[in-house]
């Protein structure tokens, strides 16, 4: 597919990713080396207790670009961490993208695509599209709890009903309205992609979704029992924070 991003910021939140992050570092200066891109990564090291930090300051003179390490002193959650990546990239469009090579950084230019030629201003990736591949489904339970969350968002937070996949952790962002977006964030935790969806429905841009490559890379210290609670607890923030009365 023909290259038409021509300044990237990568962002990576992590949270005790000592075993993924070199590799995620280097796929992303690859794709951005091969892709001619001038881009910029940046690791958000969420408070991490292992060598996450180290390992990847270890890696800043061994690429090409710049590599923005932040350092939050202790763990603020995911949303806390891709905000203070967005606030902190420097280029025309910014990606945040999980860590785990879940999704070949490939596909970022399928989103881009998508993005230039619908005039739009976010695009999604998504897992639910006809088009997008699924190497490794999610667990069953990961399925139902995905299931029953996406009818809860769209019923009682009035997400828009044409997006399809709300959680993807695979975005892009013009960087003056992801900048925008997050910096009005409040929610840093499971909701915050909702959050940030709703932002932009009532900013009045454009969100547009993209098929895209996806594994599932389960992470045994996250499970629905466990953060059911939370996410139900944000529900009833977001419902009140953006006065939906349904």
């Amino acid at each position: 597919m023909e290259n038409n991003i021509k300044s990237l910021s990568i962002v990576f939140p992590a949270f005790e990713e000592e075993k993924k992050i070199e590799n995620d570092i280097l796929r992303a200066s690859e794709f951005l080396e091969q892709n001619n891109i001038s881009g910029e990564i940046i690791v958000v090291d969420d408070g991490s207790k292992d060598g996450t930090y180290s390992i990847a300051n270890n890696i800043k003179k061994t690429i090409p670009f710049d590599l923005i390490i932040i350092k939050h002193d202790k763990n603020l959650g995911k949303g806390f961490a891709v905000k203070s990546g967005i606030l902190r990239a420097t280029k025309e469009f910014i990606l945040y993208s999980d860590v785990g090579d879940i999704v070949p950084l490939e596909y970022a230019l399928v989103g881009f695509e998508r993005l230039k030629e619908n005039y739009a201003d976010v695009a999604n990736g998504s897992r639910k599209l006809p088009e997008s591949i699924i190497i490794k489904q999610q667990d069953n339970d990961r399925k139902i709890a995905s299931w029953i969350f996406n009818k809860i968002f769209k019923k009682y937070l009035n997400v828009p009903r044409n997006l399809t996949d709300t959680q993807c952790g695979f975005k892009i962002y013009k960087s003056k309205v992801g900048k925008e977006l997050f910096s009005e964030l409040q929610t840093n935790g499971f909701l915050f992609e909702i959050e940030i969806i709703l932002r932009a429905v009532q900013s009045g841009y454009h969100i547009l979704e993209f098929p895209l490559e996806w594994k599932c890379d389960r992470d045994s210290r996250i499970g629905f029992l466990k953060t059911a609670p939370e996410i139900v607890s944000e529900i009833f923030t977001l419902k009140k924070m953006f006065k939906i009365n349904i």
